[in-house]
């Protein structure tokens, strides 16, 4: 894994972020290979995190941020956010969960470079890490900000948390997704996601936290 994008969430998991070429090859070339897992969605795979809703709007907006790089273009985005963006509503495993503010699956534990989305993520567990955030008010809105870099947002009440290796959504219309800080339009209003067990091989540092 070469750390050549923004958030660079999957490197923070493989322990590389601030590894040059230099010590990327001395990785390679100690010949260590983990196998993990990735997820699905939408028929597409993912590696580190899917996400509906404030997640994908973030996203979406980061787009039109050019006057900054790196982590801050996620802050600032997701900052402009939370003030516009309406929140959608979802049906999760077929149960009517009303209107929420976003829903992210993840493989890893960062999202968006700073985010601790899913701190007792593991990409070795055969499980995936979904997250539910039911809409709030902006004050709120705001705690769930600054809680989410912290990783301690999981006990606020709006707030809620479960492994799973299956999950569906159903959506009123077909959902825009972040897919690894990629974004991506649903094929239907209905999306599934999966984790693949142990799909990948990849060479991680010695500090990874997989």
């Amino acid at each position: 894994m070469v750390p050549a994008g923004t958030g660079n969430d999957f490197a923070k998991t493989l322990g590389v972020t601030d590894h040059d070429t230099h010590q990327l090859a001395a990785l390679i070339a100690a010949g260590n290979s983990t196998v993990i897992d990735v997820g699905r969605a939408d028929g597409r795979h993912f590696v580190n995190s899917c996400g509906f809703g404030f997640d994908a709007s973030v996203l979406e907006a980061s787009t039109r941020v050019r006057f900054l790089s790196g982590d801050a273009v996620y802050i600032y985005a997701a900052l402009s956010q939370l003030f516009t963006y309406r929140g959608l509503s979802v049906a999760i495993d077929e149960a009517a969960s009303g209107d929420v503010l976003m829903v992210t699956i993840s493989n890893g534990r960062s999202l968006g470079g700073v985010f601790l989305i899913a701190p007792s993520a593991s990409v070795t567990d055969g499980e995936l890490d979904a997250c539910v955030v039911r809409d709030a008010g902006l004050l709120e809105r705001v705690r769930l900000f600054a809680a989410a870099i912290r990783g301690t947002h999981e006990g606020m009440k709006p707030v809620r948390t479960f492994k799973t290796r299956s999950l569906s959504l159903g959506f009123n219309a077909p959902p825009a997704i972040e897919l690894d800080g990629e974004l991506h339009q649903a094929q239907s209003a209905d999306a599934t996601i999966e984790c693949v067990p142990r799909a990948l091989r990849v060479i991680a540092s010695p500090e990874a936290r997989l």
